[in-house]
């Protein structure tokens, strides 16, 4: 009899369960799902988005849709998940990639959209909020929540349009700078730190 309180040994192809979900459209229900977890299996998404298995990158992009799309952050790590297994994967950074910014309006009207490395369309608001994180050359490194606790790191080109589309509020009694979309205002720095951003 299995001891249930040991990790099963991961299964060699990852696939497993995933059949069913190959024609499917966008993500899977994986908040619903509660499979056992089997360990961790070697598959890593690099800082630049790119996904690997065994130390080789994936080159096909609808393979790399597909794990997106039962793609899972749980409080010790982050999972792929289907009916049958949950098994771990290693995030370098955050497991997409912010890789078009479109905008539409300006000032209080402005609405942000932005496009992942897996083709998903975010509408950056407060339910799909904007977040600024320190990068480690002392600027700002910019997150958008996809789903769930998935975030997306915009690339660095897309990150100087959101500076160009900000502007100065007060907030909290303290003038800072920010961008605004779906009438929501995302903070990035204090107007005094302005000039450190870039």
């Amino acid at each position: 009899m299995r001891n249930p309180s040991k990790p099963e040994t991961p299964t060699a192809d990852p696939l497993r369960g995933l059949g069913a979900l190959g024609e499917s459209r966008g993500p899977a229900p994986v908040h619903l799902w509660n499979p056992p977890y089997c360990g961790e299996i070697d598959m890593r998404i690099a800082r630049d988005g790119t996904w690997f298995y065994n130390g080789t990158p994936i080159g096909r992009p609808a393979l790399v849709k597909l794990f997106s799309s039962v793609l899972r952050k749980d409080p010790e790590r982050f999972v792929l998940v289907t009916p049958v297994e949950r098994v771990g994967i290693v995030v370098e950074d955050a497991p997409f990639l912010g890789v078009e910014l479109l905008r539409d309006g300006e000032g209080e009207t402005q609405s942000l959209r932005l496009r992942t490395n897996v083709d998903d369309w975010v509408e950056i608001s407060a339910r799909h909020p904007l977040k600024f994180l320190p990068g480690d050359s002392g600027g700002l490194k910019p997150y958008v929540l996809v789903r769930g606790e998935l975030w997306a790191l915009v690339k660095r080109a897309l990150f100087y349009d959101l500076v160009a589309w900000g502007e100065p509020r007060m907030v909290e009694g303290e003038e800072m700078f920010g961008v605004s979309s779906q009438g929501a205002f995302f903070a990035m720095a204090p107007m005094r730190e302005i000039a450190d951003l870039t």
